[in-house]
């Protein structure tokens, strides 16, 4: 069975996949380690971890390292395919010569780094030609599993919260009916949206989840119970990695002392590290 298929299998289960978002093929290997399922890589991640704002990561570059990690693990693999980078066509075929099992496409307007949190979305009927370009690339290119997780982006580009939740069930609805297999809602702040999402949405729903504005507002179990069919958590490996990292060296700096690494767990054991080495050199 074809990973596509596989990952697509995982989404119709009626079991929520939890997908931790990769920067890299370390980062990916190890969620594998830890049990999961499927891995979906990021491009804001692998923006930061590049030094770079995600709008300008470019394509060549977020295809490189979604191949690398592709060959580092043996569990399914999705795409950021962020807006199509201006050709959903040549996208979707270079994905899928990579070897992932699905893919993101979103409906924001990507310009260029400003840091402003202000999105904007292309109109629906443009959006969802982008969709269904994308199936019917797979079809013809002989992946028709590949999964699509069309995503909206208009929760931040609407006037107000219930305005931006109305249009995003409005796009969800024809996504999934231009031939999407999951729809993707970003910025949802709030369980009482979750439900009404996975209550109006006629498919599987998906969730980001752990990010600033939301990682207080609702757990995993929450996400579950209310039916999404998966979670992804865009951010968790790159912060965490950030983090242990600059604490580790602010410890080293300020003390000279290494015995405290291991006190507090911030050394990786050296067994698993050969682990890891040994598992990426079986790929």
């Amino acid at each position: 069975m074809s990973k596509a298929k596989i990952l697509k299998d995982m989404i119709s289960s009626g079991r929520t996949l939890v997908m931790p978002d990769a920067y890299d093929p370390l980062s990916a290997m190890i969620i594998e380690q830890m049990g999961f399922s499927a891995v979906q890589c990021s491009g804001y991640s692998i923006a930061i971890a590049e030094g770079l704002a995600e709008p300008d990561l470019d394509f060549e570059r977020n295809l490189a390292v979604t191949a690398e990690i592709v060959k580092a693990v043996s569990v399914p693999v999705m795409a950021d395919g962020e807006d199509g980078f201006d050709d959903i066509v040549l996208t979707i075929k270079a994905y899928m010569k990579a070897g992932v099992a699905g893919i993101n496409i979103e409906d924001q307007v990507i310009a260029a780094s400003s840091g402003s949190a202000i999105k904007k979305v292309i109109d629906r009927e443009a959006a969802v030609a982008k969709i269904r370009e994308a199936r019917k690339t797979a079809v013809s290119e002989g992946t028709p599993d590949l999964l699509i997780n069309a995503r909206t982006d208009a929760l931040l580009a609407a006037e107000s919260r219930s305005a931006g939740l109305k249009e995003s069930i409005v796009r969800c609805n024809m996504f999934l009916a231009a031939g999407a297999d999951l729809a993707f809602v970003t910025n949802v702040a709030s369980i009482e949206e979750v439900k009404t999402l996975v209550k109006d949405v006629s498919g599987p729903v998906s969730i980001a989840a752990g990010l600033p504005y939301n990682i207080n507002n609702f757990s995993i179990k929450e996400l579950q119970d209310c039916g999404v069919a998966r979670v992804s958590l865009p951010s968790i490996a790159i912060q965490t990695s950030i983090a242990a990292l600059a604490r580790t060296l602010k410890m080293i700096k300020e003390t000279g002392e290494f015995t405290e690494l291991g006190n507090n767990g911030l050394l990786c054991r050296k067994e698993d590290l050969a682990t890891l080495a040994n598992k990426k050199s079986q790929h």
